[in-house]
């Protein structure tokens, strides 16, 4: 039992941004999470930032945040890090600010009353009372509960006008297969394989969603690492289909087919997807969103045996061409990182689940020609950036046969300029709510999400999420009446960027 001012839901960096903005602000602010650990991805192994072509946009407390991180390694600013310094530095500014952090907090719901909140419901029954909201949670949990709008997935082209929406078409790209390689091998993937003929045409909707993974950290120093060990009830045969890929690529084959190793500093790495067999676990997320939390850690757990099995196969496995065996043998598993989970993070990667449709819809036009708005609260600019979405099998002719062979559809990359991020885009309808603010799962297309779902940005809409939260509860007014202006007039004094020449 408790209440406070604004309650901020998810103990991601975007709630950290929230919760610390509204403490500086004034408000008396609880900062709720169902995990164990503070900062989502950004302390969960995504420690080489994306932030190319964008640096000069991010602002605010963000850029304080990379600022600090960057004092740990004496340098101005730091845009790859170590997980365990991020949480350090996450952890200092809630204390510093006075924030009081409640994890291992899980949402069992919410009640409400006229479109507005009174409290959070966690399973086993406690109550916490606040006069604002903000849900800065991956996947939205708090919007849906209280009966906000909101999407799933890719819509149709047609819904908005976008000509980047709906179904992908099958081409050549870098997590397109390089070799052919026949759909019979799939094995263990072959749940995850779709049948062309079941994946509608381009430009349709669907409502599946981009595929997640894990951002491993791993050591060069192998005297500060633990051996890649297997999953528990590893079975080599599960990567038939990577055993294919490498009989198909033969020589040509390289470890960057499978996994992009980002450096950080002191010998550690940031493990991302890599081509179209990788750590991501395409279709596995679909069901994520809308499963409860035995369901999530469920589909958590099958993402880091993926993952991890992986892992183990290109080092160990004799199918596999001894060069990409002899470099992955050189790293472990830090053990001065995760040392809570095995050295595996507590974060799984979840880069789109619930989108809000709310006052304002973020859509293609906005990141890319009306990229200027009066209630700007910050700026976007990093690409329009689709994972894989799905295995596709493919009936492919090579006369005077057809083969069964597999591709990916769903992946896309399509650079964009500096673009200002609306308020209204944070505001649920004012039908629906007027005391909720969302500061990652923003009002959005899902082709407009996927620029804006960068944590510098998710950082960028936590602050001024905070900062309106603290406004709105001082003055008793809906979130949708706030004085714009006198919010960024505060985000301004903060050094965010809200205006690009």
């Amino acid at each position: 039992m408790g209440s406070w001012d604004v309650i901020v839901y998810g103990a991601t960096a975007s709630g950290v941004m929230a919760a610390v903005a509204a403490a500086e602000s004034g408000a008396r602010t609880a900062l709720v999470g169902p995990g164990a650990h503070l900062g989502g991805m950004v302390s969960g192994g995504l420690g080489k930032t994306d932030m190319e072509r964008q640096e000069q946009v991010i602002g605010g407390h963000a850029r304080r945040f990379f600022e600090r991180v960057g004092r740990h390694y004496g340098v101005p600013v730091a845009w790859r890090f170590e997980p365990g310094v991020a949480e350090r530095v996450l952890t200092r500014e809630v204390e510093t600010a006075g924030v009081d952090v409640r994890l291992g907090a899980v949402l069992a719901g919410v009640e409400a009353n006229d479109g507005r909140i009174s409290a959070l419901l966690l399973e086993g029954g406690e109550r916490l009372a606040a006069t604002v909201f903000v849900d800065a949670s991956y996947e939205g949990d708090l919007l849906a509960a209280a009966g906000v709008s909101h999407a799933l997935g890719r819509e149709a082209r047609s819904l908005h006008g976008e000509s980047l929406a709906g179904r992908r078409e099958l081409l050549p790209g870098p997590h397109q297969f390089r070799a052919a390689v026949p759909a019979e091998e799939a094995g263990a993937l072959a749940p995850y394989l779709q049948p062309l003929e079941s994946v509608g045409l381009p430009g349709d909707g669907d409502g599946k969603l981009q595929s997640y993974c894990y951002r491993v950290c791993l050591t060069a120093d192998r005297a500060k690492g633990e051996p890649l060990a297997a999953p528990p009830g590893y079975d080599r045969d599960q990567y038939a289909l990577v055993t294919a890929y490498l009989q198909a690529l033969g020589d040509g084959a390289t470890l960057r087919d499978f996994l992009g190793i980002g450096e950080l500093p002191n010998a550690k790495t940031d493990v991302n997807s890599g081509g179209p067999l990788s750590t991501n676990l395409l279709g596995a997320s679909w069901s994520y969103p809308g499963a409860d939390a035995q369901g999530r850690a469920g589909i958590a757990g099958e993402h880091r045996d993926w993952a991890q099995g992986l892992l183990y196969f290109l080092g160990h496995d004799r199918s596999v061409p001894l060069g990409i065996r002899r470099e992955i043998d050189r790293f472990g598993l830090p053990r001065d990182e995760f040392t809570d989970s095995g050295g595996w993070p507590h974060q799984l990667y979840v880069r789109e689940a619930r989108r809000m449709q709310g006052e304002h819809v973020l859509t293609q036009a906005d990141v890319i020609d009306e990229r200027r708005k009066p209630d700007s609260i910050g700026m976007g600019g990093y690409n329009i950036d689709v994972r894989e979405v799905q295995w596709v099998s493919c009936p492919v002719s090579r006369f005077p046969d057809v083969f069964r062979e597999v591709l990916t559809e769903g992946y896309l990359s399509v650079p964009v300029d500096p673009y200002e991020i609306p308020y209204r885009a944070l505001l649920p309808l004012r039908s629906e709510c007027t005391n909720l603010l969302v500061s990652v799962c923003i009002s959005a297309s899902h082709v407009a999400f996927s620029s804006f779902r960068m944590e510098p940005q998710l950082m960028i809409t936590g602050h001024a999420a905070g900062v309106t939260a603290a406004l709105a509860a001082r003055d008793g007014s809906a979130v949708q009446d706030v004085d714009i202006a006198a919010v960024q007039d505060r985000l301004s004094r903060d050094g965010a960027v809200l205006r690009y020449p």
